[in-house]
């Protein structure tokens, strides 16, 4: 059996990594193609271009790249169809994705399209659900309270899980080891995976820094990135009152997560890998002004943090936008420091709604993926407690 994947960024790497094991334990003749990165790879992907190319996020970010993007389509869409697949597999990036399915589907209709990661429709543009019925059959998603969007929209949904609560933790004597380089409180920066986002971000954060600096003077700074925006987070850190920890190594990243004292993080599912090593944050994003009218104007939601969705909570404070300050965001990074038992259970209860102690997210998602293909309901799962909308939507 043959299975066609697309990933563009490394969250959707990690996604699609899992669901590839979980595939090959389920379906040992199973073979893939098609785009993703380094983990992927790793799982037996051999990928078509770059998975780098298509990081990209916001309108303002995308024009730019245009027509570089639409020729990938098209070149990705008639690789799909060469390759003659059993389905189709997107994963997350849905201005790529669903584009490459609409050629496929056009071409092949009767092909099998399964889109992992239910688009956030309760937070904005609810329309896309339906538009994306027209080229997807069927919905992996991440989150409780999605499978009901995407039903109503016409395509079939199962909640798998989150992948954030099978990733492995690290070991005590990791951590010790971390910890052990010195005393001073340790800070995680997540200025995100995206150039765009580490480039807008990083003089923000080397600002914070300093402010904790002062109360802090032997203050530890830790980031870590990925092999996409290494080279860009080195040169935008060099001035940084404290020179931070660059981190690329896998099991360094799980140490730094479970070592530091407090997070200041771009918005995303870092937030949820900070949940599942019970390390507070602080969530801060900036944009083109363009884009963050646009989603603006069309939020359904009043907090954009994954951890406050999901524990139906507003504990962990975020700074988007025009409130993305440095004399903003220090004070709340001071706040946690000082009580950093502050969003514990709200941590905790994330973890919980998104299936940890249940079967890995992976091996559900593949369970979800056979289903689909030979033709039966796709398997259910009783969902964790909380299967309503978030606050606001």
């Amino acid at each position: 059996m043959k299975l066609f994947l697309i990933a563009g960024e490394p969250s959707g790497d990690r996604l699609g990594a899992a669901l590839m094991s979980g595939l090959k334990a389920l379906q040992p003749d199973v073979r893939f193609s098609g785009i993703g990165g380094p983990l992927m790879q790793a799982e037996g992907l051999v990928s078509l271009f770059p998975m780098e190319e298509l990081s990209v996020m916001g309108i303002a970010e995308v024009l730019p790249k245009y027509l570089h993007l639409k020729r990938r389509i098209r070149e990705t869409a008639a690789a799909a169809l060469a390759e003659g697949p059993a389905a189709l597999v997107t994963i997350d990036s849905p201005d790529f994705c669903l584009r490459v399915a609409k050629l496929v589907k056009a071409e092949r209709p009767g092909l099998c399209t399964i889109h992992y990661v239910a688009p956030s429709v309760w937070a904005w543009r609810p329309k896309r659900a339906a538009k994306m019925a027209r080229v997807i059959d069927h919905v992996l998603a991440l989150l409780p309270f999605e499978p009901s969007y995407m039903t109503a929209a016409g395509m079939t949904c199962d909640f798998v899980g989150h992948p954030v609560v099978a990733e492995p933790l690290a070991s005590l004597d990791e951590v010790s080891a971390f910890k052990a380089k010195g005393t001073a409180p340790l800070l995680l920066t997540l200025p995100g995976s995206r150039r765009g986002e580490v480039t807008r971000l990083a003089p923000v954060f080397g600002q914070v820094i300093g402010r904790l600096k002062v109360a802090h003077p032997g203050l530890r700074v830790a980031l870590p990135t990925v092999r996409g925006v290494a080279g860009l987070v080195r040169e935008l850190t060099a001035d940084w009152p404290v020179l931070p920890e660059i981190i690329e190594d896998i099991a360094d990243k799980r140490a730094a997560f479970a070592a530091a004292d407090v997070a200041l993080a771009a918005s995303g599912t870092v937030s949820l890998e900070l949940a599942a090593n019970a390390c507070p944050m602080v969530v801060a994003y900036d944009m083109h002004p363009l884009t963050l009218w646009l989603m603006r104007r069309a939020a359904l939601i009043d907090t954009v943090t994954l951890v406050n969705l999901v524990s139906d909570t507003r504990v962990v404070p975020e700074f988007i936008g025009p409130e993305c300050r440095a004399d903003r965001i220090a004070p709340a990074l001071m706040a946690l420091l000082a009580d950093p038992t502050a969003q514990e259970t709200a941590m905790a209860l994330t973890m919980e709604r998104l299936g940890k102690g249940g079967e890995a997210p992976g091996v559900r998602a593949a369970r979800s993926v056979l289903a689909a293909l030979a033709g039966r309901q796709p398997f259910q799962t009783q969902p964790p407690p909380n299967t309503l909308p978030p606050s606001g939507a």
